[in-house]
């Protein structure tokens, strides 16, 4: 193949084939100085013509530094293994693609295309170089960052299929998951021809999906921790003492996350469920701070994960967390699935949970045609067809807008009379002038119906009156979150359930460990010494992704003040803190 220095973005609709080509045969050109630097740290490798430098499935392999030769990188697709060429590099480039940072399992092979030498560097020395070096790591990163789109965007390229249900919510939700964690996957209906020619390929029942296919597995009936662990993604290593375990992927999690680990303190960042919280949910933030054109929320999550990466951080979910208990100069963290991590300290940042409307057969709908998040995957499953967007609040307003620029006829449930009442008024405007926007003011939904999806739902209004039976394939719920603190046991709350810190807490809420400490709780430091609070889960928080970030960021010197002061405790500590994030 040829190469070329064209610079393409994955958002400037190329096609597939285009963007493969553009970047997997982009020639990097490090300039001979970073050549240098990186040769300096490496160890060099000679190899033979159709010698396989990595198979799939390897994890922690190394960062490759061509120096003579071409290497390709070969993807075999199911279900016949089939070969097909990703990319090929040579002189003066590298292999390799996001998962050197994530410390993902490789998916691709790399191998030979003829005899040559290169330069191996271990992935903790990589990191360690990229961390040091801003001006390489630009470089590097943003081609890393470009190749993992270009997997992401067609079946031919990825590697990882899912196949499954389209009404169902399992599949839902192991799909929404691998987006969110920005997994290279194809996804397969079992219901559109592709799919089912698969589901027979590999003997799969209906009752087995969802079904992930990995280059080292198969995994029947899928869940997202399992297709974490085939990928090597859920957190390993337990051996040794981490200086900040942030409980909680959300922007303050994640903003905690870039600070800690740029400060230089080893991190790590938990969620029970995926990357982002409640604010990767929106389709497009138009107020935060730089972005004068709005981005997704997605995306700007995406990015915080890619920054905490970059810095050393590293981002574990699905990881629940059990237990919370602190010890002498530690804290121990029990994990769901078995795995006790240590740590000088524990960020909460666990945010809010979605409230639900009580109604029959909610749960019977919910992940299979009730939505808490308005993105593309939420959007294919109503293909064009009427939607109900319930709520109020800036968010349902940007779900609205969003569903009905994906050619849905949508309909807005407001409580309350005045759409402006808990609207900005950019939004209000936009939505009264949208001509597939249907605003339902002063009412509530009261009723769903439907057998296995479901295709309609009663709106009354809330001074009386009839109920207005209106079809619908979806329904996304935005009526607003309550702290995830229900969990949290010895950790002082407000009235609301949301976690006191710093000034907030009263000598009432402090337990003796204090006295030994000769010192009162820090700025975001809770009621338990090391544990501290940020973002949406803590009292006194603004309710903004902004705010979020601020206090994510801002915990960070309460922190280093923490774990720079030795608790001199009798060894059974405090009680225990259970937690379920």
């Amino acid at each position: 193949m040829s190469a070329t220095s064209r610079p393409v973005s994955a958002d400037l609709g190329a096609s597939e084939a285009e963007l493969r080509a553009a970047v997997f045969d982009e020639e990097v050109r490090l300039s001979g100085p970073q050549l240098a630097r990186l040769r300096a740290v490496g160890e060099v490798r000679w190899f033979a013509a159709g010698e396989v430098l990595l198979e799939p499935g390897e994890l922690d392999y190394p960062f490759l530094l061509m120096g003579e030769g071409r290497v390709e990188a070969v993807r075999f697709a199911t279900p016949d293994r089939r070969e097909l060429v990703i990319g090929q590099w040579g002189p003066g480039e590298f292999a390799g693609e996001w998962g050197l940072i994530t410390g993902e399992a490789t998916f691709l092979a790399i191998r030979a295309v003829e005899s040559g030498r290169l330069h191996e560097i271990p992935r903790e020395r990589f990191l360690r170089v990229l961390s040091e070096d801003g001006e390489l790591s630009r470089v590097v990163m943003r081609e890393l960052v470009r190749r993992r789109q270009v997997l992401r965007v067609g079946e031919d390229a990825a590697g990882v299929e899912i196949l499954g249900a389209a009404e169902s919510a399992a599949s839902y939700e192991l799909r929404s998951w691998a987006e969110h964690q920005r997994i290279a996957f194809s996804w397969l209906d079992v219901d559109e021809p592709a799919g089912a020619a698969l589901a027979h390929a590999i003997g799969c029942g209906r009752e087995e999906l969802p079904v992930v296919i990995t280059p080292t597995a198969t995994i029947r009936r899928a869940s997202a921790g399992q297709l974490s662990e085939n990928l090597g993604l859920a957190y390993r290593d337990a051996s040794r003492t981490l200086d900040l375990v942030v409980v909680g992927a959300g922007p303050a999690g994640l903003a905690a996350g870039v600070y800690g680990a740029s400060d230089g303190l080893s991190t790590l960042v938990l969620d029970a469920a995926s990357i982002g919280g409640q604010a990767a949910a929106s389709p497009r933030i138009e107020n935060y701070l730089g972005y004068p054109d709005g981005i997704s929320g997605e995306e700007l999550t995406t990015r915080g994960v890619i920054q905490a990466q970059k810095f050393g951080a590293t981002v574990s979910t699905p990881s629940a967390v059990d237990a919370v208990m602190p010890l002498d100069e530690v804290i121990r963290l029990h994990l769901a699935d078995g795995t006790e991590i240590r740590a000088r300290a524990v960020l909460i940042a666990t945010g809010a949970k979605y409230r639900r409307l009580p109604l029959a057969r909610w749960h019977d709908f919910e992940g299979a045609s009730i939505f808490f998040a308005a993105t593309e995957i939420e959007a294919e499953f109503c293909r064009g067809e009427p939607v109900v967007v319930v709520g109020g609040a800036n968010s349902s307003g940007q779900a609205a807008l969003f569903l009905a620029s994906r050619a849905s006829s949508v309909s807005l449930v407001v409580r309350h009379d005045l759409l402006e009442a808990g609207m900005s008024d950019y939004l209000a405007r936009r939505i009264r002038e949208h001509p597939r926007i249907d605003i339902h003011l002063g009412a509530e939904v009261t009723a769903l119906h439907g057998r296995d999806h479901l295709r309609g739902v009663d709106v009354t209004p809330r001074s009386g009156g009839s109920a207005q039976e209106l079809r619908c394939a979806c329904l996304f719920c935005f009526i607003g979150a309550t702290p995830a603190t229900d969990w949290l046991d010895g950790v002082a709350l407000d009235n609301r359930g949301f976690v006191l810190t710093g000034t907030d807490l009263t000598e009432h809420d402090l337990p003796p460990v204090w006295d030994e400490l000769g010192r009162r709780p820090l700025p975001f430091e809770t009621s338990t010494p090391r544990v501290f609070a940020a973002g949406d889960v803590r009292h006194g928080s603004i309710k903004r992704v902004a705010a979020a970030v601020g206090e994510g960021s801002s915990v960070l010197p309460s922190v280093h003040r923490a774990i720079a002061t030795r608790i001199e405790a009798d060894t059974a500590g405090p009680p225990a803190i259970s937690v379920s994030a």
